[in-house]
């Protein structure tokens, strides 16, 4: 089988794209773990293009374990591109499973897309049991043998748990992360971030993604960090979240909905020979 899809990627945080407007592809999950796997096609999540009366279109994501993402930042981010550069227009509206992402094309290769509300529940998250999604007191154990207690649980499309630390560099992300996604505590898993507060502008992070493990860039836990920075007063409502390929920047506005804004990729059309 030969499939037509594009790839392209948000601050390498990168997406094999699959239009199924005109024709449509049916892939096991078998299928998308193989094009995700980096010795085939490699990427972080296999993004579907599918119709949609109520928007430009709509997206579904797949991590690269196989399973479904409900939301997917730096993703919608890349297809509202192009999709603006098929419609020649710069404003795109994409339906998920999170609710209908408006986005912004700005300038060359520059794009905003409003993320909206997060969810802070216990049950929201979802936790496996009522606790203070604040501070989930769940430990962390740096390379030096020292111990943080923390955990700000946020679910913005998807689930997300942030650790504020002092030195990111400190922290084992491969060892740390599948732990923490995996915890009982997480019925459907997690993603992790540990965040440096560098000042009340700039957070720095490395991020663990549910389904994907380590990650160059992650826009949902971008917007996670910026809004767990503001819940816990470290940061400011608007904040530069620092990976390290680039910078995302969240905007959350005074109806505490999210606007995450950053560059993305040229596009690159592939053919896959499945």
């Amino acid at each position: 089988m030969d499939i037509k899809a594009f790839k392209m990627d948000g601050l390498g945080n990168d997406f094999v794209i699959i239009d199924n407007r005109q024709k449509i592809t049916n892939l096991t999950k078998d299928q998308i773990v193989k094009i995700c796997d980096r010795n085939f096609i490699g990427c972080d999540q296999l993004i579907f293009i599918n119709p949609d009366s109520s928007a430009d279109a709509s997206l579904r994501f797949f991590n690269s374990d196989g399973g479904e993402s409900g939301a997917c930042g730096n993703g919608t981010r890349c297809v509202a591109d192009l999709i603006s550069k098929e419609k020649d227009n710069k404003s795109v509206v994409l339906n998920t499973l999170s609710g209908k992402l408006k986005s912004q094309i700005l300038d060359k290769k520059i794009v905003e897309t409003e993320i909206g509300k997060v969810r802070l529940k216990w049950n929201e998250i979802p936790l496996s049991k009522e606790m203070n999604t604040k501070n989930l007191n769940m430990k962390i154990i740096d390379t030096n043998n020292n111990e943080y207690l923390g955990g700000t649980a946020i679910n913005v499309g998807n689930p997300h748990v942030v650790f504020f630390v002092k030195k990111i560099e400190n922290f084992n992300m491969e060892k740390i992360g599948p732990e923490i996604e995996n915890h009982k505590i997480f019925p459907e898993k997690c993603n992790v971030t540990i965040a440096q507060v560098i000042n009340k502008n700039l957070i720095k992070v490395k991020v663990w993604e549910r389904g994907a493990g380590l990650t160059k860039a992650c826009g949902t836990a971008a917007c996670a960090t910026a809004y767990a920075g503001k819940l816990n007063n470290l940061t400011q409502k608007k904040t530069d979240i620092e990976f390290t390929t680039g910078k995302l920047s969240i905007l959350i506005d005074e109806n505490n909905s999210i606007y995450m804004k950053g560059p993305v990729s040229d596009i690159k059309e592939i053919k896959i020979k499945l």
